[in-house]
């Protein structure tokens, strides 16, 4: 049964694509890429680039500063599976499709972006009963500005202003709105190798003691282009709970390939593993993502 949120959610999708199919009409060839530039002097021109293969906000856990351009359409999907095991048991969970949904939208640098997942998890207690949980998780809406391009030193920076609103199943919703933003940054320091992070904090639900408390996120990633078509990047990132009765700081580091199967397809692999005890053992996963331009 589809719930009021969900019905709200779709009739603002429906919207937001005719927005971006009616934007087409107009040239982008003038728009600015980015909302700022760093400093006076001469205009570094930044922002998406359609006649480049599409940039992607996956698989890796830092998220791309860049939006897809005014008029875009691009959808990136995907599967994880994930493994932890402790001294009272295992767990594990498939989470698919892990689709976003993003649109350009009014400007080069602005994107409006939609998020649905589904979870189905498996607990096994040594001492106890097994426990197990499927279904759809909170629906994520987002808007990403692209702030400023790369010069020099400086870097390329966007920001997401994010949230989930409560539309899931009664196992994995959190029955209220959880909103967070996002900084992002980047810089190109060879035509093949690249860094990048993000900073945000989010809302978040404390699932054992049913509290909410804030989130801290941090990402470092690097990436690296083997050839015109095939890419590979390594990462660290952490979740910092502040005020959380359960849980502790969870680190993570995993590595992945990308394939541009086409200038606007692009296939992904990746695997990590947990760097502390709070961290889930093991997670890997593939997807794809397509730009409809």
């Amino acid at each position: 049964m589809m719930r009021r949120h969900d019905s709200t959610a779709l009739w603002l999708l429906a919207l937001v694509l005719a927005s971006a199919v009616g934007s087409r009409e107009a040239s982008a060839s003038d728009e600015p890429g980015t909302l700022l530039q760093w400093g006076y002097g001469p205009t570094v021109r930044g922002g998406p680039d359609l006649a480049e293969p599409l940039v992607t906000d996956r698989p890796d856990f830092t998220e791309s500063a860049v939006t897809v351009g005014m008029g875009v359409v691009q959808i990136e999907a995907g599967y994880t599976y994930t493994y932890d095991e402790s001294e009272n048991g295992s767990f594990h969970e498939n989470s698919f499709p892990e689709t976003l949904i993003r649109i350009g939208i009014l400007a080069q640098w602005l994107e409006m972006r939609v998020g649905f997942n589904y979870g189905a998890s498996a607990e096994t207690v040594f001492t106890g009963s097994d426990e197990m949980l499927s279904g759809a998780e909170d629906l994520y809406l987002g808007t990403k500005l692209a702030l400023t391009p790369q010069s020099g030193v400086f870097p390329e920076t966007g920001v997401i202003l994010q949230m989930t609103v409560p539309s899931g199943s009664n196992d994995l919703t959190a029955n209220e709105v959880l909103p967070g933003i996002n900084y992002l940054y980047a810089w190109d320091i060879t035509e093949r190798f690249s860094i990048a992070g993000s900073s945000q904090i989010n809302r978040s639900l404390d699932d054992d003691a049913e509290d909410f408390y804030v989130e801290f996120a941090q990402s470092i990633t690097s990436g690296y282009a083997v050839t015109e078509t095939v890419g590979m990047y390594a990462e660290w990132f952490m979740f910092a709970p502040t005020g959380a009765d359960s849980g502790g700081s969870q680190q993570y580091f995993d590595t992945g390939l990308t394939w541009q199967i086409t200038d606007n397809i692009q296939w992904d692999i990746r695997v990590g593993a947990g760097l502390n005890d709070a961290a889930d053992d093991l997670f890997a996963g593939s997807g794809i993502s397509i730009r409809i331009p």
